[in-house]
Formats: C-alpha cells, sequence, structure tokens
C-alpha cells in the first residue's frame, strides 16, 4: 500500500506483475496507439481481470496517468527486458 493511499477504504486489490502487464502494455501500443507505462499498464490488466471476474454487464473505469516515454531506456529496450526475463513484443524481436 503506498501512502497516498492509506486510509482509503479498498474492496480488493489485485497483484499484477510484469510478466502479465508488458503483453497489455505492447498490445495497447500496437494495436491503439498508446503509449503507456508502469502505472497505466498494470491498472489496464487489473481491470481486464475485473471486468472478467465480475462478468459482462458491468461498467469498469480506470485511470491512465502514465506516459511511457520516460521509460524508453527499459520498457522499450529490448536488452533490458532480455536480461530480466520479460516478454518482447513481436515488433521488438
Amino acid at each position: 500500500m503506498t501512502k497516498n493511499l492509506e486510509g482509503t477504504p479498498i474492496d480488493m486489490a489485485y497483484q499484477i506483475t510484469d510478466e502479465e502487464a508488458l503483453p497489455v502494455l505492447f498490445d495497447l501500443i500496437e494495436h491503439e496507439g498508446w503509449c503507456w507505462a508502469v502505472l497505466a499498464r498494470s491498472t489496464s490488466w487489473g481491470a481486464m481481470r475485473l471486468a472478467r471476474d465480475l462478468g459482462p454487464g458491468k461498467t469498469i473505469v480506470t485511470i491512465l496517468a502514465d506516459g511511457g516515454q520516460r521509460y524508453q531506456s527499459k520498457l522499450f529496450n529490448p536488452d533490458f527486458l532480455r536480461k530480466k526475463n520479460l516478454p518482447l513484443p513481436p515488433w521488438m524481436k
């Protein structure tokens, strides 16, 4: 729990790994043209997991607040991703 959320009532939370979230990030870049980063990829994957868990007919809103431009040296660096055993998108191989 981060300090800015201390005391906030939270119904549930998901722990999202880099291995789960990076394919979502790369898919959003390739198919939607959205260049998001660490927080946004995790919230996107969390929103998709929540949608799956809640089932059809629900509305889910998430905030994508972290652009990917500051993370190019890591998230968009194939050598870095390979070194960390993280997935690479097809267009980066």
